[in-house]
């Protein structure tokens, strides 16, 4: 009777293990999904401010206003994801800071808004529901639609 009783309880520690280990590894995958979606906002944060400096940098109008359109579309789509993911789990604290490049042609700020697109594919995985997902999508409406007047109306 007793050997039974320390088989139960070895069994009953191991499954107390078991679950601590699941909950250790739960918690770690939330962390980096979280910090996923931190590193996305981080730069979509800062690309409104690296688009207005390309912007006020490029000489080309078909450059200038489709750049317009971008920056000043993004403000309130970064802001309403922010929220949304932050009503859902917690406040993002500690922000990435990027730093800022100068304009320099054409495909340099076509190649700028396809990274911004990849990243954003990279990184919106860790974000299971459905409504902060469509906000990611409209941002990559915006991205993709900019990243069209860049490429073809001149």
């Amino acid at each position: 009777m007793e050997k039974k009783l320390m088989q139960f309880k070895k069994k009953d520690i191991f499954l107390r293990e078991q679950e601590e280990d699941e909950n250790t590894q739960s918690e770690n995958n939330e962390s980096k999904s979280s910090s996923g979606f931190k590193d996305m906002v981080s730069i979509l944060l800062h690309s409104q401010t690296q688009v207005h400096i390309f912007h006020l940098q490029t000489k080309s109008y078909s450059e200038h206003k489709a750049l317009q359109g971008y920056y000043e579309g993004i403000d309130a789509l970064v802001d309403g994801l922010i929220e949304s993911y932050q009503g859902k789990y917690d406040v993002i604290t500690q922000y990435n800071s990027i730093k800022n490049e100068d304009y320099k042609s054409n495909e340099q700020i076509i190649k700028y808004f396809k990274a911004l697109d990849t990243m954003i594919e990279k990184n919106r995985k860790g974000v299971k529901e459905s409504f902060i997902q469509n906000q990611i999508d409209t941002v990559q409406e915006l991205i993709n639609s900019t990243v069209y007047k860049l490429r073809f109306l001149k």
